[in-house]
């Protein structure tokens, strides 16, 4: 059970082995918590984590694999050029589009996550950043960017190469009429920053559809941000929902 596990600790590797299974673990287990959570929306949306050894490489869910139903063994790995290197599944265009150039920009970049989710979409058809409404919404002060240059469905690497470069330094992009992206040093930073963003921007719906929401001050947002915006902070925060995932549905582990 999880309640029986030793507290959680930031993982270290010597064996790339092991580094690279404990990523796909949970890169599977992160599929399983957005299907649980409704990010799911027909074939669209993806998750990547880099291979720790051939760091041009990512592994990718499928196109068309529901997300409630992957597993370690079902993780397609790709290369820098779109060739599916392990997997037999089709490739999602958009996923090499968008996530090859994230990963190729930034090299600190471990995982990246875009879904179309219920209210990333309908926060992103306004075009504005979020606003420091919250403590959680916090961790996006000044650390996430708009990407307004809506032009269809993201298939051409060109489009994923300006996708990067507006992200830039940052931990998320809204994508306007599109949707939410996070990247993290790893795959639970990058699954939690999504989670929260796409509930950050649940909050700002509601809060700006009830009345004039009274912004936290810049000062007081910005002690906020390092102190629930941190790289350590995003790893930890997803350790719950991993316990629960797994005990909940083992079979996604297997290899």
């Amino acid at each position: 059970m999880a309640t029986d596990r030793v507290p959680h600790r930031f993982p270290k590797f010597d064996d790339v082995a092991d580094e690279r299974r404990h990523r796909k673990q949970r890169l599977a287990a992160a599929f399983r918590i957005f299907g649980h959570l409704g990010f799911g929306e027909g074939t669209a949306g993806h998750i990547t984590a880099r291979d720790p050894e051939l760091t041009d490489h990512f592994w990718v869910n499928a196109l068309g694999m529901s997300f409630r139903k992957i597993r370690v063994k079902d993780l397609m790995l790709v290369n820098d050029t779109g060739q599916v290197v392990e997997g037999t599944w089709p490739l999602n265009g958009a996923a090499f589009a968008i996530h090859s150039q994230i990963h190729a920009a930034r090299s600190d970049v471990v995982a990246a996550a875009h879904a179309h989710s219920v209210h990333g979409k309908a926060w992103s058809s306004l075009r504005r950043p979020l606003q420091p409404l919250t403590q959680d919404a916090c961790a996006f002060y000044q650390d996430h960017v708009v990407f307004d240059d809506y032009t269809g469905a993201v298939f051409a690497v060109e489009e994923g190469k300006r996708i990067a470069h507006a992200l830039g330094p940052c931990k998320a992009a809204i994508l306007a009429n599109h949707g939410l992206l996070t990247v993290g040093r790893s795959v639970d930073e990058a699954a939690w920053w999504f989670i929260t963003m796409e509930r950050t921007c649940q909050a700002q719906l509601l809060a700006e559809a009830a009345g004039d929401p009274v912004l936290i001050d810049p000062e007081a947002a910005e002690i906020a941000a390092g102190q629930v915006g941190g790289h350590r902070t995003g790893w930890i925060q997803f350790q719950p929902l991993y316990d629960w995932i797994v005990d909940e549905e083992p079979d996604l582990l297997d290899e």
